[in-house]
Parts: structure tokens; sequence; C-alpha cells
């Protein structure tokens, strides 16, 4: 029969939104480049592009949800958002190496030339730095028991057990919140600033946006709990709650890096507050 569907494959509908989430990033960013060099427009078009983004992704993972609920994501198609979950994974991989790469090699390589830095690591203009076994120590087994409670709420979730689901999401998202709470306490009562040294440059915007990650995931996670109260999810039909979990244990990864090589290396022999 002609027109007939005889593949596991799912052919997508002429959409808007791919179009309308291309002109909200461009103009999104044209808006934050305007705004970093003081031009007013950029202080409208910002605003209007982020909000643009956020609608953008409302809708289009709203149409992939009624996707799945009509029967499209067979399992050849939830293959092939399992790769396209781990391409994106690995991409925000890439991203955080570009971090720990400017911090290694200003730590590694302090140039005497600058007064600031003096030949030495961490620079010598610093009073203090952060002592890796306090505040960071506490979110670090934080987010290990997230990572413990997600795992566990994927277990639940498996074998049918929705109140354990539940309640392991309930503890992952609260466990984040805390994280996060933690963290801006930390950079509101840290003995140094971002911007004047390559030290508080390269550690605030490595571990903040780590914690940019762990609000998106947090969000992520938030999500996945409506939609389990909606019974959305089932053992063998989850992708949306399995993406949202290797995004957790991605970021609880790239945290034990982060704790390891900035908090606890970077400050090694440096006189902690």
């Amino acid at each position: 029969m002609s027109g007939a569907k005889n593949h596991d494959y799912h052919i997508l509908p002429p959409d808007i939104w791919p179009l309308i989430g291309a002109a909200s990033a461009l103009c999104m960013t044209t808006g934050g480049a305007l705004s970093m060099h003081g031009i007013a427009a950029g202080k409208v078009l910002l605003p209007l592009g982020f909000a643009l983004v956020l609608l953008t992704m409302y809708s289009w993972w709203s149409n992939v949800i009624r996707e799945a609920h009509a029967g499209d994501h067979t399992p050849v198609v939830q293959l092939h958002l399992r790769y396209g979950m781990i391409l994106f994974i690995a991409s925000e991989v890439m991203f955080f190496v570009g971090w720990f790469w400017a911090f290694f090699d200003f730590s590694l390589f302090p140039t005497p030339l600058v007064a600031a830095i003096g030949g030495q690591w961490p620079p010598k203009s610093l009073d203090a730095v952060l002592n890796a076994f306090d505040l960071p120590l506490l979110n670090t087994l934080i987010l290990l028991c997230s990572g413990t409670t997600v795992t566990w709420a994927h277990h639940c979730l498996i074998h049918g057990d929705r109140k354990g689901l539940k309640t392991g999401l309930w503890c992952t998202i609260v466990l984040g919140m805390l994280f996060t709470s933690l963290q801006a306490f930390e950079y509101a009562h840290a003995p140094f600033k971002f911007g004047l040294n390559t030290y508080g440059s390269a550690f605030y915007m490595a571990t903040g946006f780590h914690g940019f990650h762990v609000i998106i995931g947090t969000i992520f996670l938030a999500i996945c709990l409506k939609r389990t109260y909606n019974g959305d999810f089932t053992p063998r039909q989850h992708f949306g709650f399995e993406a949202a979990a290797w995004y957790w244990h991605f970021v609880d990864v790239v945290w034990l890096f982060l704790f390891l090589c900035i908090y606890v290396w970077g400050n090694w022999g440096f006189a902690v507050d």
C-alpha cells in the first residue's frame, strides 16, 4: 500500500520550532554581545532571546513527549535518542576539558612577568584560598549522595516501584538544591574575587559553569518528577528519566575532578582561609 509505514523509524513532520530556536539563539547571543559593549539594544535582545529559547525548549520537548505517548518511540528510535544524549554529554565533557586545560596551564606555567602571579601558584597576590576540606568537601559528599539517590530512583522505576521512584527523585532534587545553596554561600564568602588574576578567573569559570549545570540538572529531574506524578514513565519506556540520570552522573563526575584538581591540588602548599 502506497504511503504505508514499513520501518521502525519515526519520520518527523514539518515543524516551526527549529527555525524559531535558531532565531532565538541568534537574538540571545547578539543581545549578549551588544550588552557587553554597553549598547542599549542588548538590554532588550538578551532577555527576549533568552525567553524565546526557553519557549522553544518547552514546546519542542513537549512535542517529543507527545511522540512517545503516541507510540512513535520504537526501540530503534529510543536507541538513537540514547546516541544523541551520549554525544551531547561528550560535548559537555570537552567543554569542561577547556576549563581544566586553562587551569593547569595557569598553574603549571605561572608567568614570572606578571606581578600578581609572581611565578608561583596560587598567585602571591592572594591573601587566602578556600579550604578544600570545609564546604567543598561537604558539597562533594552531597553530590555523591545525590548520585546514589538518583540510581535508587532508576532501580525503583525499572522494578515498578512508583513510591520509591518518587522518593528517590525528591531526595536527589533536594540534595541538588542544597549543593547550589552551599556553593552560593561559598562564593559570597570567598577570600578572592573573579577577574583579579588567572586563579580567580579559572576558579570561578570552572566551578561556576559546573554550578550552572547542577541547576540545569535539578530542573531536568524536577520535570521528571512531574512526569512521574503524571504516570508517564514505564519500566520499558523511560528515556526522559534515563537521560536526566545520565546527565546527573556526568555532573557528579565533573565535580569530583574539580574538587581534586582545583580545590585540593590547586591549593597545595597554600595557607587556607
